[in-house]
């Protein structure tokens, strides 16, 4: 009887094992393994990249802290020396800095609009070459802050409205152009920019913002090249957690002052945080897509989450944490202050935290678990800010078809996949006046020039330009 039993279990597991193999061998490669981008190296790309220099070279830092717009003003000026049709041809509308441009169109076709922002991060660190020198190097690379993030698809949107305008094309429907100078902080622009929008009535059919890019490689163990094209992103939240005593003298601390109850809730939120992760839709459309190109092991686990799901879960922050961020809420400590003098002990410390809200776990219900959790430690929670998760763009629907059709067209065998953007942009302020708002920067790069957004080196191929203007252009052809 045991023999009978145990030969049962083992028929199991061993059926089991055929039908994993089975579904990972069904995941044949696709051409994005082996599709490759050739980068422009003739006339055009170096007229692209000397233009993008002059953009680059005038440095255009934002902070929270400065209300002078004086250099986006001067900005202003090259991108008009730059781009003269534009200008002459479209309405331009300024905001304390902040740009938006309407091309008129000559039918009824439902209004776009394609931004990018003008104002860039701080460039500390030791570069190779200087930040804001625009220097293009021979191996066709041109160096600056701004190039990735995001002056290089600002630039290429301008040209491709003007090469269009050359050629005396009108779009069907409005062309709207934005950039704003305050996105490094989450400033005015965009919402002055919005603002204005709904007071002239405009529901936009598509948006196309700053987010994913054309890499090789994009998530560990997934060869091959892809356009990641961002659907949904989520909420923004800062949160502050204060720890009260009695304060006194350091030479006689008692036990569980503020700064270690502070300490223990932060090593208890690291170790285990209150969020539960999930593989949302878009997370499985995006793995649906990649997992074709995985090295085996990877494609063994991920062509049966339906077995290895719940393992994924505790053990994707480990993996990847990037990808783990896709599944769950996030939160990140990220300042903290105590006593003012060496030997005191405070009677008030506090920590700050970054929170970034998944849909699943939205931002009132994420604020609200990690509070409780703070109780435990005797801590108050104080909500600096907070704003909710934006509406999930649909893979299927016609505006992302239209965005994947404009990559497969211009860049021949690369996949396209929609993922889950951790980071902010501009473009949630437009989820009133816009369904559709797609985080994706039509331009190939590296790792290294991936890694060094709003880090040291930032740098693009200038043989990467012109097909990003071909893009813009055949999205709005297609409008």
């Amino acid at each position: 009887m045991t023999g009978s039993i145990l030969l049962g279990i083992f028929i199991i597991i061993l059926v089991l094992a055929a039908v994993l193999v089975v579904r990972t061998c069904s995941r044949q490669p696709t051409p994005a393994m082996t599709a490759s981008v050739e980068l422009d190296k003739g006339p055009r790309a170096r007229e692209y990249g000397e233009q993008l220099s002059k953009m680059i070279q005038k440095e255009t830092v934002s902070s929270r802290f400065d209300s002078d717009k004086t250099k986006y003003y001067e900005f202003h000026k090259i991108l008009e020396e730059l781009f003269p049709l534009v200008h002459k041809t479209c309405e331009k509308h300024v905001f304390n800095g902040n740009l938006l441009f309407k091309w008129s169109g000559k039918g009824k076709a439902e209004p776009i609009l394609l931004m990018s922002h003008q104002d860039v991060v701080e460039a500390n660190g030791s570069w190779e070459h200087e930040p804001f020198g625009g220097y293009i190097d021979g191996e066709g690379k041109l160096w600056g802050r701004g190039t990735v993030d995001t002056k290089g698809s600002l630039y290429c949107i301008f040209r491709s409205v003007e090469e269009l305008i050359a050629e005396g094309f009108q779009p069907e429907g409005d062309v709207y152009i934005a950039s704003s100078c305050t996105e490094e902080f989450s400033g005015e622009g965009a919402p002055l920019t919005v603002e204005y929008l709904q007071s002239q009535g405009v529901k936009l059919s598509l948006l196309i913002d700053e987010g994913g890019m054309i890499m090789e490689e994009p998530i560990g163990g997934v060869k091959g090249t892809y356009a990641m094209v961002g659907v949904l992103e989520k909420g923004y939240g800062d949160l502050k957690f204060i720890a009260k005593g009695k304060g006194g003298h350091a030479s006689a601390p008692g036990k569980n002052t503020p700064l270690v109850r502070l300490g223990k809730f932060m090593a208890d939120v690291e170790k285990q945080d209150p969020f539960t992760s999930e593989f949302n839709p878009t997370v499985l459309e995006m793995f649906r897509r990649v997992t074709p190109n995985m090295n085996f092991g990877m494609k063994f686990v991920f062509s049966n989450l339906w077995l290895f799901k719940p393992l994924l879960k505790k053990l994707m922050p480990v993996i990847s944490p990037p990808g783990a961020a896709m599944l769950h809420t996030t939160i990140a400590f990220t300042m903290a202050k105590g006593a003012d003098g060496l030997n005191v002990l405070p009677q008030e410390a506090y920590v700050t935290a970054n929170l970034r809200f998944i849909p699943h776990q939205s931002t009132d219900e994420s604020i609200e678990l990690i509070t409780e959790k703070a109780k435990g430690y005797d801590l108050e929670t104080e909500v600096i800010y907070k704003d909710y998760p934006c509406p999930v763009v649909n893979y299927e629907g016609d505006a992302f078809k239209k965005v994947e059709q404009a990559i497969n067209e211009i860049y021949p065998g690369v996949g396209v996949s929609p993922y889950v953007m951790t980071g902010g942009t501009d473009a949630k302020y437009y989820k009133n006046i816009c369904d559709n708002c797609i985080r994706f920067a039509p331009l190939y790069i590296n790792k290294q020039q991936y890694e060094s957004i709003h880090g040291v080196n930032e740098n693009i191929y200038i043989g990467a330009l012109p097909m990003g203007v071909d893009f813009y252009k055949k999205i709005i052809r297609g409008n």
